[in-house]
């Protein structure tokens, strides 16, 4: 199936490579299951220092100094976190490790989690029982009793509509939703998101079910290193597959219909613009998580993660509008800004040489370490591979999107690949 696709352009030229250890880290007790996210409008004071001390700390964490801009003062997030994508710093954050209901953007967990098990091209007949459990008000892509779909269309479904019924039916797939849950928390404790903790696959709002911007930003890094998960977080638009019916004739057919992108950023609406060099990723929206949303953008050279979580402002698209003033900020700062701590690598990731460990430079960078220090260079960086796909664009796209004078630039029938090869070289 032929899906309207973004080209992503990626510049920058060099990784960095994580070290086999993070710097020392206090990691807050795993959340309850039978706990709720607190309704508070202030932040523990005691968070996890995964990734530095100064992240553990409640309010805004920033080296400011000659040089670096101002952030922005008209965010209103109870917790975001800018942090470039390639070397794992953190450039500034608010509340990194707040505990909170994560909504949808815990689908990254999800695609992270389940990616690799199942083919594209393998299909799925939809028994009733796939879609038994899904919560009233769900966002929902579509998906019908005893139809067929492929991998394909669902994971478009799940990326572009943050379809929670193409949600239950891959994790029927996978031996159901109890072992689907199981796996998603084994995964997170694996990449060290340990502020997170699932109930749901699909995000929707359940007792004990939260996340921080710290693990989602963390998630969304690990995602974006698969090729697959970088294509559906980056398409605009797709063709669905539609309910099996029977024309005037009597013939069966199947017709299809368009699903776009709910990401506001990749897509634009009547308040705010595509955002230059968006590149996906997830957002969500739940009753008690309010507005959540993880991007990554590319410009001159730079990939940012941004996560914003749950704005008090109340305006329509207010989590993309923050969102882009972050961006902006993170763009005009990095390579001025001293880090105040490090997205950290996977428990099992190994670099390409031995011997290298994060503390060096962590302590060089952080001074005392209290500000939790940048990352290793674990040896030699890795160099990107760039390739362009068939003209079905089936291959993946990269993560960085070109845009000239503001506007898209799509390839038709066809997407520019970029074979990076990030930091987690093995786990």
């Amino acid at each position: 199936m032929k899906t309207a696709r973004r080209s992503l352009l990626l510049a920058s030229a060099t990784l960095l490579s994580l070290s086999l250890t993070a710097p020392a880290a206090f990691a807050a007790p795993r959340p309850s299951p039978t706990s709720t996210p607190s309704p508070s409008a202030t932040p523990p004071a005691n968070m996890s220092t995964v990734g530095g001390a100064r992240l553990g700390r409640p309010g805004t964490q920033v080296n400011l100094a000659s040089g670096v801009p101002v952030l922005p003062k008209d965010v209103t997030a109870r917790s975001w976190i800018i942090a470039d994508a390639e070397s794992g710093e953190v450039l500034a954050a608010h509340n990194a490790h707040w505990r909170l209901a994560p909504a949808s953007t815990l689908k990254m967990l999800f695609a992270d989690t389940l990616l690799p098990k199942f083919p594209k091209t393998a299909t799925r007949k939809v028994a009733p029982s796939d879609l038994a459990g899904i919560g009233s008000g769900s966002s929902m892509v579509g998906i019908k009793e005893n139809e067929t779909y492929t991998v394909h269309d669902l994971w478009l479904g799940v990326f572009l509509r943050s379809g929670n019924d193409a949600v239950h039916v891959l994790s029927a797939m996978n031996k159901g939703v109890e072992n689907t849950v199981k796996e998603m928390n084994q995964h997170a404790e694996e990449l060290q998101a340990l502020d997170t903790h699932v109930v749901s696959p699909d995000g929707y709002d359940a007792p004990g079910q939260v996340s921080s911007a710290y693990d989602l930003t963390l998630i969304a890094r690990s995602g974006l290193q698969k090729k697959d998960f970088r294509e559906y977080c980056s398409t605009v638009t797709a063709k669905f597959p539609g309910e099996t019916t029977k024309n005037k004739k009597g013939k069966t057919v199947r017709k299809s219909f368009e699903i776009q992108n709910t990401n506001r950023l990749l897509t634009g609406d009547y308040d705010i613009s595509q955002y230059q060099g968006i590149a996906g990723v997830k957002n969500g929206n739940t009753t008690n998580a309010g507005a959540t949303f993880t991007g990554v953008a590319e410009r001159g050279g730079k990939v940012l993660l941004v996560t914003v979580m749950n704005p008090e402002k109340d305006e329509h698209n207010e989590v993309y509008k923050e969102t882009a003033r972050l961006f902006d900020w993170g763009f005009k700062a990095a390579g001025k800004v001293q880090p105040v701590g490090e997205l950290v690598p996977p428990k099992g990731a190994t670099v390409a040489q031995p011997g290298a460990t994060a503390s060096g430079k962590a302590n060089a960078a952080g001074g005392s370490g209290e500000a939790g220090g940048g990352v290793g260079t674990g040896g030699e960086s890795a160099k990107p591979v760039a390739s362009a796909t068939t003209a079905s664009g089936s291959s993946g796209i990269g993560i960085a999107l070109a845009i000239t004078g503001g506007l898209l630039a799509l390839l038709a029938g066809g997407a520019f690949l970029v074979n990076r090869r990030w930091p987690l070289h093995r786990r």
